[in-house]
């Protein structure tokens, strides 16, 4: 089928704008695919972030057809014969479809992410059981595209809130049996743009490519922080 391919593009001195590409396509093809063929056929000046190609590294977040997606796992005949694609909202957008991310990963980098724990060690490792594990498994599985963060409403008019996926990230650890770094990390989530700016609009949890139950996440790190629960 043909389809046309709308794209927001923005170039050094010049603002926003709309470039349109008639594309025939078969409906398995996914919308990194187009944007790979618009690139090295058409318009070579396009740019765009791209990884992994298979939903793992998270790079090729962006907004297609109002939606925050990865474009390596949206498939054209999911989308119909009108596809626009634009840079993530609420991160500053550098050209075309890249947007700065150091907002986001400074966000990242205050949450401490990674296993904290000053004890001196045991002999082989650190054991956990089944159970303590699982207790945390569900935010290891975000791979940090930024989908979650810029689809939240807070982060729009609060460029200063420290975002869904900084939170999943300190959850991870909050969580686990291992870890002392608990006091440090409230720092970053118990001030005033941390997880209580959080309005439970669940447009994190819609817009993440790994179901991660983003909402229930924060939740559960605003119960563990106003009972203590550590």
């Amino acid at each position: 089928m043909r389809v046309e391919l709308r794209i927001l593009r923005r170039a050094p001195g010049r603002g926003p704008y709309w470039q349109a590409f008639s594309l025939e396509t078969e409906g398995r093809e996914r919308v990194l695919d187009l944007l790979l063929r618009v690139k090295a056929e058409l318009d070579g000046t396009l740019a765009f972030r791209y990884s992994c190609g298979h939903g793992v590294c998270g790079s090729d977040a962006m907004t297609i057809n109002g939606r925050n997606r990865l474009a390596c796992k949206t498939l054209v005949k999911d989308l119909g014969r009108i596809l626009t694609v634009e840079p993530l909202r609420a991160l500053p957008a550098r050209k075309d479809l890249i947007v700065d991310l150091e907002p986001f990963f400074a966000a990242y980098r205050a949450v401490k992410p990674y296993l904290i724990n000053d004890e001196p060690p045991p002999a082989r490792e650190r054991l956990q059981s089944p159970e303590e594990r699982a207790r945390y498994e569900e935010a290891t599985r975000c791979i940090l595209c930024a989908a979650c963060t810029s689809s939240c409403p807070v982060y729009w008019v609060n460029g200063h809130y420290i975002g869904p996926a900084a939170i999943v990230q300190a959850h991870r650890f909050l969580f686990d049996s291992r870890d002392r770094g608990k006091r440090e990390r409230f720092k970053a989530l118990g001030s005033g743009s941390g997880v209580w700016r959080c309005r439970t609009a669940y447009n994190c949890t819609e817009a993440c490519p790994r179901d991660i139950p983003v909402t229930q996440l924060i939740e559960e790190v605003k119960r563990a922080i106003l009972f203590d629960r550590f």
